[in-house]
């Protein structure tokens, strides 16, 4: 599975970003999708996950109740809307696809990685 990340860039704290992956390959590997981020300096951390139908999803508690993920299949696109972003905030976000969909989400069970994108959260 190849996936193409995009929607990142440079906001004011308490402002919002929405990321896109994109993915394309066989459907069977998307069967969860996430996000995840590397702050600088930080190992790359968990943000969120959903399983392929969206209706189970999981978030770190760092985010919960300001980010949400979500599903379209139709487009095989994952989305994450991030609001009322916090400085900490900041970090390369990457989204995961697997084959599998675990409860306790890791990097290993990602079998494929987009390339990142830059999110700039200002204070």
């Amino acid at each position: 599975v190849q996936l193409q990340a995009s929607g990142g860039g440079l906001v004011q704290a308490g402002g919002s970003l929405r990321l896109s992956c994109a993915a394309s390959g066989r459907t069977e590997d998307t069967y969860a999708m996430g996000w995840f981020r590397q702050a600088p300096g930080k190992e790359r951390e968990f943000v969120s996950s959903a399983s392929i139908s969206g209706a189970v999803r999981y978030y770190a508690d760092s985010v919960k109740g300001r980010f949400t993920i979500s599903r379209d299949n139709a487009k095989r696109t994952v989305y994450l809307q991030m609001n009322s972003l916090r400085p900490e905030d900041t970090a390369v976000y990457y989204c995961a696809a697997g084959s599998r969909f675990y409860s306790d989400p890791k990097e290993t069970d990602f079998e494929s990685w987009g390339q990142g994108t830059l999110v700039t959260v200002s204070s």
